[in-house]
């Protein structure tokens, strides 16, 4: 067998061909290595699963060493240059680009399902004033599966159709409420002559005048944004919509996981951390103090780096000509200054180019977020609805995957074993 692992365990002296395919091995292969008949069979210890492949997925291909990114085959360049948001949803959804009808009906279907039910808006009302926005967006989003018990229907390509277009509509309307929540503002409802990214900003910022007339540049930015996070492979979020999608749930509580996930400080907070980095340093004066004190230990580089990456992160570079467009309408951020010199220096410091820390994609992301008037809080939010459809097209693809199993992952067992329990009246006197 030439593809193939020869694996010799050296408890038994005995020798097993593994096979090989698509660069992996399968757990299940190194399940039937012993040590004796009775014993249970090799298994792996991975924590986070850095190395360990939980499925077969068509959706997303990274290739870190490279700094390649594709959605369905497509680089990332080319879609944020020349596509849209929601002709990029349905390419990760759909598994091809959309014809001029095929587009044309997506684009209404999602158009006209942006509302959302009255009782979602009291229900986010019930929310203290100073609730996050992504405690608002998880919990309005899983509630959406008791407005629409269909969704069960996992195995119905038409009802799944639906619900996926229902996530995409309705998670810009949630957003919006979260962040208007927040300000004591009252809700805006959709508004079905606006594009999908310039209704989500008129929801965002309508006050009292009739129709919101958003600058162009900056929903370009703003779709240019979505479309950079619609998806990312097997993250942390992704893991979590497939791991408790496996239990065939419905889509809306999948996602929910999702965006409990994204909402920790390690996965959708780097931006976040970011923006604190660059104020803490104030100016470029203080940039090489603070790069001694990360190679001492002392600070840390936030936005440079990536697990998967070794390379320049290719959205970061879309992101900075996106920073180029939204400053030319909102006034140049002061942070971008100190943000150009902190990259300029690491890029150049054989201490950072050793440890291939290049400037990924949270980088530049939260000086646009704060330039389009965005408190920190709603940073994660924006990732989220980018990250919608990326999420659906994995859970979709999960669902129809006839080697998927509810996950249920192998753990190995440090306690304590055959104790004798001692009743309370005993332990106790």
């Amino acid at each position: 067998m030439t593809d193939s692992l020869t694996v010799r365990d050296n408890r038994t002296g005995q020798e097993y061909d593994v096979p090989i395919a698509d660069g992996a091995i399968k757990a299940a292969d190194l399940g039937k290595i012993k040590a004796s008949d009775d014993s249970p069979g090799l298994a792996v210890y991975d924590p986070g699963f850095v190395n360990t492949a939980s499925c077969r997925s068509s959706v997303t291909f990274i290739d870190g060493e490279k700094g390649i990114l594709e959605y369905r085959g497509y680089p990332i360049e080319q879609l944020a240059e020349k596509s849209t948001f929601l002709e990029v949803a349905y390419l990760l959804i759909k598994g091809s680009l959309p014809t001029k009808a095929e587009y044309e009906a997506w684009v209404h279907e999602i158009t006209y399902h942006t509302f959302v039910h009255e009782n979602v808006k009291s229900f986010m009302q019930g929310f203290r004033y100073d609730a996050h926005p992504m405690g608002m967006l998880m919990a309005s989003t899983g509630a959406l599966s008791t407005f629409y018990p269909d969704a069960a229907n996992i195995g119905d390509a038409d009802n799944r159709h639906i619900q996926m277009v229902r996530m995409i509509a309705k998670m810009p309307t949630l957003g919006a409420w979260s962040f208007r929540h927040a300000q004591g503002k009252p809700y805006v409802y959709p508004d079905n002559e606006l594009s999908y990214t310039a209704n989500f900003l008129s929801m965002l910022f309508k006050m009292s005048e009739s129709k919101y007339e958003a600058d162009e540049r900056l929903v370009k930015a703003l779709d240019v944004l979505l479309i950079l996070h619609a998806d990312h492979e097997q993250n942390c979020s992704t893991n979590a919509v497939r791991s408790v999608g496996s239990s065939q749930v419905d889509p809306y509580s999948a996602v929910a996981a999702g965006i409990g996930a994204l909402y920790g400080p390690l996965h959708g907070g780097a931006n976040e951390a970011v923006l604190r980095m660059l104020k803490r340093i104030g100016t470029k004066e203080n940039i090489p103090a603070f790069i001694e004190g990360v190679k001492n230990g002392d600070e840390k580089l936030m936005g440079f780096g990536h697990r998967v990456y070794k390379n320049y992160d290719p959205r970061a570079k879309i992101i900075k000509k996106a920073c180029d467009d939204v400053f030319e309408v909102t006034g140049v951020n002061p942070l971008l200054e100190i943000a150009q010199e902190l990259e300029k220096i690491a890029l150049e410091d054989e201490y950072f180019v050793k440890r291939k820390l290049y400037p990924n994609v949270d980088f530049y992301s939260g000086l646009i977020y704060e330039a389009l008037q965005f408190p920190p809080e709603m940073f994660t939010v924006l990732f989220a609805i980018g990250r919608t459809p990326g999420w659906l097209a994995q859970w979709s693809e999960l669902v129809q995957d006839k080697e998927q199993k509810i996950a249920r992952p192998k753990q190995i067992y440090t306690g304590a074993r055959t104790l004798d329990f001692v009743p309370a009246s005993e332990r106790w006197a």
